[in-house]
């Protein structure tokens, strides 16, 4: 009489074991679709921040007349990512990128991505060792609209 108790005791086991790498396989194929729909497949994407807090994490201020131009963002999972943009006095620029970085290179005005017009690329890793900023590196990119105004995309990060 016991042979029936014995064998539904082994039929729960063995779906028990079969239901163990449906299960795996239904994780792995969740964090693959999710992987392919989003940038960060754990959640959290782009947060909007206060654009000085996006450029205190790259070591600069933003510049006095400058005017925002859409969110100020930051995304964090294994590494941070802060972006701002603006427009500012094109006339001020090169003073702002000088009071902000007085250690770094000249901006480039030839190799610039984006089609900018001037841009400064930043490794603090190898350029300098700054407490103060918690950035590994800094990307700023200006383009000219007309003669009076600059549009400055900023980017601040770790790796």
């Amino acid at each position: 009489m016991n042979d029936g108790r014995r064998g539904r005791s082994r039929w729960g086991l063995v779906a028990a074991l079969a239901a163990v790498p449906v299960l795996i396989l239904g994780l792995f194929g969740w964090m693959v679709v999710s992987a392919a729909v989003s940038d960060d497949f754990l959640g959290g994407g782009p947060e909007e921040v206060p654009c000085a807090e996006a450029l205190a994490f790259g070591g600069a201020r933003l510049p006095q007349g400058a005017q925002q131009v859409g969110a100020c963002e930051v995304m964090a999972w294994q590494d941070t990512h802060y972006s701002a943009e603006f427009r500012m006095p094109r006339a001020q620029v090169r003073d702002w990128l000088a009071d902000a970085y007085p250690y770094a290179p000249e901006p480039d005005t030839e190799f610039c991505f984006d089609n900018a017009d001037l841009c400064l690329e930043l490794d603090f890793a190898m350029e300098h060792s700054d407490p103060e900023v918690a950035a590994h590196a800094v990307q700023v990119y200006v383009t000219y609209e007309g003669t009076d105004t600059a549009r400055v995309r900023f980017s601040a990060f770790t790796v």
